[in-house]
């Protein structure tokens, strides 16, 4: 069965479901965590104590149904990037993680001018997301989340070609705002 067939079923309580759940997003929540941990923000976290904490997190949201696969998927990448900005502010509050620096090579010219800190992006990212909610989410899908544009369209249930310009409006975007705190 696939993923989306198992989420439904463990969401309605089913335990066998449940049991077959787990063993396989632990291995795609592997390759999520790998994905956010590849560019060297200098968190000292493997991919399995990411997915760990990750998941820890996601069980406490108990009752959150999930409504197929890119669906569970784009809220674990979101829970794993507020992990990874925990750890952060968590560092920063003990004056050990001040040379933080974030490499978004995959992110096009996003971090391309001038790398920035992790908390910097997080909070431009809100920023995008209480003025621009969707294409904050597809950011989050495509580039944290491992998603293609094909998958971050079926999820969102609009086209490729509007996937594709709503990410370019916000790197363009998210751009603009980290020019303007780093001129801070």
């Amino acid at each position: 069965m696939d993923i989306t067939g198992l989420l439904r079923k463990a969401g309605s309580g089913d335990s066998e479901a449940h049991q077959q759940l787990m063993p396989t997003l632990y291995t795609e929540l592997k390759k999520l965590a790998a994905g956010h941990l590849k560019n060297d923000w200098s968190v000292t976290l493997s991919a399995t104590g990411l997915v760990h904490e990750a998941y820890l997190r996601l069980a406490s949201s108990a009752g959150q149904d999930f409504e197929n696969r890119s669906h569970f998927f784009g809220i674990a990448s979101r829970i794993m990037r507020n992990v990874l900005v925990d750890m952060v502010r968590h560092n920063k509050a003990q004056k050990r993680g001040g040379g933080l620096v974030v490499q978004l090579e995959d992110f096009g010219d996003v971090g391309a001018k001038r790398p920035d800190h992790l908390l910097d992006l997080d909070e431009a990212l809100r920023r995008l997301a209480s003025s621009h909610p969707r294409a904050a989410e597809l950011i989050e899908m495509r580039f944290f989340g491992g998603m293609s544009v094909e998958e971050c369209a079926t999820a969102r249930n609009i086209s490729a070609v509007t996937v594709r310009r709503q990410l370019r409006f916000a790197q363009a975007w998210l751009q603009r705002e980290l020019e303007k705190s780093a001129s801070r």
